[in-house]
């Protein structure tokens, strides 16, 4: 049989006669359903939601009278009924649909208040087993809803409490609800429905294996709009939960560039956790300097005398408490920017004066954070492992005659977790936790170290006795022969060239130490 749909839907408000009310979340259902009979609706109800508008000495139809057939199977099927969902799919402005209804007995039923069993909520409990996570995927709920966001021109679907403060309002002053409003609220019934079901899927997928996973699913509500993107010609939006995160208590709204910028820095001093007193500062996503030192202060300095040019307009991040007197030296540059897991009282004193400034609290770590990474292409994504696994010294192996003293393979480990977070090609020359000079996405190595030994001599910085790190293989030796004639006595890199013995050579001839890490830290 072919559909018949309408030709045109009807715009007109709809007065509310029968409503069912069946939610989880019970906040201010009372309050709703007291506005409903108020108004002379009719209020159907089912389970404990029936019994609390009881309580509430609010008229209440049971669904199985309704359905003359009582709730069965532990309540698993309650408003899986014709009489229900007629009454809810039903065209009332379509004649051969109204006259079905009288055939049938089946009355309309104009507003649907539901919400759905917390399975999110539910499998976030590290002992949840597989049979409680089943238990709460709601059925009724789902096919309540879409049936009457489906027909939202005859119908109501509220799915929030949220929601309810608008009804009640339409109601007061229009004694029905506008075709606008049941347009905007069957949009956002679908968006639940799907994100519900895209919230089961991922729970089951993380079951299987890798491998057997075909698709990816993704739903995320938008938390803010950006007022542009990358450039003012962009337009932009941030989508998911960035308040989990972080919390940007001070200043102006965050860009769009702002947010990759944080990401890189948020992800770089999570590799400093644990470490002592640390300061990174970033520019376009980018390390221009980082120390580790026995104070934020002394790290700031440190840091800061990396590259003395780029800081401006820049992003600067710790890993302690924001101290006054690290605040006061970070406060003599402009920095667009400052994040910090806590901030004392006397630095909130001074860095609010400026008004514009971002002041962000770290809320979370991303410390060995396991979330794929996105990338839109041509035609979809590319998704990947973040590299978080833990740099661990214990796997390293030195592959030159000379081994690494102590100090030096403490600013090897320092060399290499900054390296990690700076773009390929990627070389960082360290010494004494921090950094003298880092050459960032160059396309050779030996221009990325050429830029880094030229950026420590404008600022004055000695590359005697460092550490040059590099994100992936030397190719060929020369790399390391200018980094040795740079003053660079330990090498650390991943090591996997076909010319490594050469390279190798190459540091025994100029007694430099060479480590192996065996990992390439590539990042594009």
């Amino acid at each position: 049989m072919a559909l018949q749909p309408l030709k045109t839907l009807p715009r007109t408000p709809l007065k509310i006669k029968r409503a069912l009310i069946s939610v989880f979340d019970k906040s201010e259902i009372v309050t709703l359903a007291k506005e409903l009979h108020k108004h002379g609706v009719e209020l159907i109800s089912t389970g404990g939601t029936a019994q609390k508008l009881r309580e509430a000495d609010l008229p209440v139809t049971d669904v199985s009278e309704i359905t003359n057939f009582q709730e069965c199977l532990d309540g698993r099927v309650k408003t899986l009924h014709p009489h229900i969902h007629g009454g809810i799919l039903a065209r009332t402005s379509h004649k051969p649909d109204v006259e079905e209804l009288e055939k049938l007995g089946i009355q309309p039923i104009e507003l649907i208040v539901t919400n759905l069993y917390p399975f999110s909520e539910t499998v976030e409990d590290p002992d949840c087993t597989m049979a409680k996570a089943t238990e709460f995927i709601d059925i009724g709920g789902p096919t309540m809803i879409r049936a009457a966001a489906k027909n939202f021109a005859h119908v109501t679907v509220l799915t929030d409490p949220h929601q309810y403060e608008y009804i009640i309002q339409e109601l007061r002053e229009d004694e029905a609800i506008s075709y606008e409003t049941r347009f905007h609220l069957a949009r956002e019934a679908f968006h639940q429905t799907a994100e519900y079901d895209i919230e089961i899927a991922n729970y089951l997928d993380a079951h299987v294996d890798e491998e057997e996973r075909e698709h990816i699913r993704l739903s995320l509500d938008k938390s803010q709009e950006l007022r542009y993107g990358e450039n003012p010609q962009q337009q932009a939006a941030v989508y998911g939960y960035q308040d989990m995160f972080i919390d940007c208590f001070h200043g102006k709204q965050l860009s769009y560039n702002n947010f990759l910028d944080v990401d890189g820095a948020m992800r770089f001093i999570g590799d400093f956790e644990k470490a002592g007193p640390t300061v990174a500062i970033f520019k376009h996503t980018v390390p221009c300097g980082a120390a580790t030192a026995g104070s934020l202060e002394e790290a700031w300095h440190k840091a800061f005398a990396t590259d003395t040019v780029s800081p401006f307009g820049g992003i600067v991040i710790v890993n302690k408490e924001l101290d006054l007197e690290t605040a006061r030296a970070i406060d003599e540059i402009f920095t667009e920017i400052i994040i910090a897991p806590k901030f004392s009282k006397e630095a909130l004193n001074l860095l609010t004066k400026k008004k514009n400034r971002r002041l962000i609290r770290q809320l979370h770590s991303l410390s060995g954070d396991i979330t794929p990474q996105l990338k839109s292409i041509f035609g979809g994504l590319l998704i990947q492992e973040p590299d978080a696994e833990p740099i661990k010294p214990s796997c390293f192996k030195t592959v030159t005659k000379r081994q690494l003293t102590k100090e030096e393979l403490n600013d090897a480990v320092f060399a290499w977790k900054v390296v990690k977070h700076v773009k390929s090609n990627a070389i960082v020359y360290a010494k004494a936790g921090q950094t003298l000079g880092i050459g960032t996405g160059q396309t050779s190595r030996v221009e990325a170290s050429e830029i880094a030994i030229a950026k420590a001599k404008q600022e004055g910085l000695s590359l005697d006795g460092s550490i040059i790190a590099s994100d992936a293989f030397f190719p060929f030796a020369d790399g390391v022969e200018a980094a040795a004639k740079a003053g660079a006595t330990v090498v650390i890199q991943p090591g996997g060239s076909i010319r490594d013995e050469e390279v190798i050579a190459k540091a025994d001839e100029y007694g430099m130490a060479m480590v192996f890490t065996g990992k390439r830290h590539f990042k594009h």
